[in-house]
């Protein structure tokens, strides 16, 4: 496995030296930390992390971002990106994700060029290949690059090789733009996307790391490890009645547990 890694790792440093400079959509999450990690070991000041700031992306998120940019001396460029202007997004259809996303890395390719940078790369890996992405189209019609899916690495193996580099992020929950708890067509509004963010958020703080809140009109959905569901069960009156100053009328627990891409189901 460690000679593995290395091969992959050599592989993307020499990836992102044949491309000569690079701009790196930055979320803090496990796959683009690592893609920027190893596009500053090979470019050095001609890597710059960018990272887009919207309603649907949680505060903690940036400020690791900014963090981890600021520990490492990387050059680190924040965008702000009004989603709701962005046509079709409010009203959540089953292709939203591309609506937003082709308008986001139009934008974010636009800053790279700005900064001397002639390419962009994000961190899809192949697992993604396996869940509706519709995003996926957007970011190929764009031509920004996807190193992990170009060298065929999965998100394990980007665990393991982030664990290798002593990466904080190499456990980290998988995230995903807040936009994907609410059930397609259901109008998506800032007030919905904040109230998300603090539910998740007092499920966080409480010791849950795995967790996704779905919402269902004014139901609020709780996905969290099957492992977990006895601890949260013991505090369900305290999580119901926050829930409810959230603005939910009801919340459930997801027997079924967390899992990704559980609104995917057509």
């Amino acid at each position: 496995m460690e000679d593995y890694l290395k091969i992959k790792k050599d592989a993307l440093i020499e990836y992102f030296r044949n491309l000569g400079s690079a701009a790196v959509a930055f979320s803090a999450g496990v796959d683009s930390t690592l893609l920027l990690t190893l596009a500053f070991e090979a470019l050095g000041d001609r890597a710059v992390a960018i990272t887009a700031v919207c309603p649907s992306f949680p505060e903690r998120e940036a400020l690791e971002a900014k963090r981890f940019c600021e520990e490492r001396g990387i050059r680190h460029i924040v965008l702000s990106f009004d989603q709701f202007a962005v046509e079709g997004f409010r009203l959540n259809p089953v292709n939203r994700c591309y609506l937003c996303k082709k308008e986001l890395f139009t934008l974010v390719k636009k800053t790279a060029r700005e900064n001397s940078c002639e390419y962009v790369a994000e961190g899809s890996n192949t697992d993604d290949l396996s869940d509706y992405r519709p995003g996926m189209r957007a970011i190929e019609e764009l031509g920004v690059k996807s190193p992990f899916l170009d060298l065929s690495m999965s998100k394990a193996d980007i665990r393991a090789l982030s664990a290798q580099m002593n990466l904080p992020t190499f456990n980290k929950p998988s995230f995903a733009c807040l936009a994907t708890r609410f059930v397609y067509g259901e109008e998506i509004t800032e007030e919905k996307l904040e109230a998300v963010e603090k539910a998740e958020q007092e499920l966080i703080d409480r010791g849950f790391s795995h967790v996704r809140v779905r919402v269902h009109g004014d139901i609020a959905r709780i996905e969290v490890e099957k492992s977990d569901i006895p601890a949260l069960v013991k505090i369900a009156d305290e999580i119901n009645e926050k829930f409810t100053s959230l603005g939910f009328a009801y919340t459930t627990l997801d027997l079924g547990g967390y899992r990704l891409g559980s609104m995917n189901r057509f």
